[in-house]
């Protein structure tokens, strides 16, 4: 599918493949439960470095995994967003409760392909 699901002490790491639809999303929900279920996870962080395209269901996805650590600020991270990505989860209510770090080394032509690097 795409998804690396890697555990590095209490942070579980999601790295999301190009498009996150509803069989990615069905299974990173039953991977990171079936992961809770074993060990401690403080924080997870959702890796978009490679995602171009999220429907609701990935929205869904990320907000079930807010509350399945018990709806506490700072759980849930998502990190290299393109400005798409980035667009979704503002429109979606999502940046309320998932904090947002966007890649500040590239440069994005709006269609989620990364180029150059600030100079």
């Amino acid at each position: 599918m795409g998804t690396e699901i890697r555990l590095e002490g209490s942070r579980l790491i999601v790295k999301l493949p190009k498009e996150v639809d509803h069989p990615v999303s069905d299974h990173i929900r039953h991977e990171t439960d079936r992961i809770m279920e074993k060990t401690y996870v403080r924080v997870i962080e959702f890796d978009f470095s490679d995602t171009e395209f999220m429907d609701s269901s990935g929205i869904g996805m990320v907000m079930g995994r807010y509350r399945a650590l018990g709806m506490k600020m700072h759980t849930i991270l998502a990190t290299h967003v393109s400005r798409y990505i980035e667009k979704l989860l503002r429109l979606s209510g999502v940046h309320r409760y998932v904090e947002i770090e966007r890649d500040t080394e590239i440069i994005e032509n709006g269609k989620g392909e990364k180029y150059g690097k600030y100079e």
